[in-house]
């Protein structure tokens, strides 16, 4: 049975930074992507950050230069560094795992006062 569980979310003032990890434990055929969305109150639910299987990243307009997705692939978890942060980054940060199927974590509370 795939598991995606997310952690290091928290309170933070602006500026600050978080790292938060997804660790992947299960069999997924054919990971086709790796990826953080995320989901603030009265908003829908979007792609921060993406990382292929060929290794390339993309990311929202609003983070670049400011987040960076990782993947340890001993560790089978997916990282998001995120730096500069903002009270507009506040949100449940979920993780994504493309295969046959998507995979979602429960997700995590990223909260950033101002």
């Amino acid at each position: 049975q795939v598991q995606l569980v997310e952690s290091g979310g928290g309170l933070v003032q602006a500026g600050g930074s978080l790292r938060l990890s997804c660790a992947v434990s299960g069999s997924i055929f054919s990971i086709n992507g790796m990826g953080w969305y995320r989901q603030a109150i009265g908003k829908q639910r979007e792609l921060v950050a993406e990382l292929t299987s060929g290794g390339k990243t993309r990311y929202v307009d609003s983070v670049k230069g400011r987040f960076t997705i990782s993947r340890d692939n001993v560790k089978n978890t997916v990282y998001l560094q995120m730096n500069s942060l903002k009270p507009e980054d506040t949100a449940v940060y979920y993780c994504n795992v493309k295969g046959l199927q998507d995979y979602w974590g429960k997700g995590t509370l990223v909260t950033v006062s101002s």
